[in-house]
């Protein structure tokens, strides 16, 4: 079990930033991959960014390519989502996961979720 905790949204405006925190706790957070998705209303959960178990370079969607950005801190069990240049489109709930594959690229392989946050971005 890999409980995860999402935390940071709320109201932006349009061209404002945001910074989500995922949480985890347990001593195997290190071997997991880590991901961001999103979900709003009547559409299906999409794949934002994620973090492989190995050192690399993160898998980013085009939707939020040059605008998000992912890391993790190891020591402190905490992935993060820095949330630049927001548009209303990028509305959504997000949530966090965690893939003990270690690859992080295929949602159906996730297999904790967090709760979810509420992104909202509009004037």
């Amino acid at each position: 079990q890999v409980p995860l905790v999402e935390s940071g949204g709320g109201l932006v405006q349009p061209g404002g930033s945001l910074r989500l925190s995922c949480a985890a706790s347990g001593r195997t957070f290190s071997t997991y991959a880590i991901g961001w998705f999103r979900q709003a209303p009547g559409k299906e959960r999409e794949f934002i960014t994620a973090l492989p178990r190995s050192v690399g370079v993160p898998y980013v969607a085009d939707s939020v390519k040059g605008r998000f950005t992912i890391s993790r801190d190891n020591a402190k069990s905490t992935v993060y989502l820095q949330m630049n240049s927001l548009r209303p489109e990028d509305t959504a709930v997000y949530y966090c996961g965690a893939d003990p594959t270690g690859s992080g690229l295929q949602k159906s392989k996730y297999a904790y979720w967090g709760q979810g946050t509420q992104v909202t971005v509009s004037s």
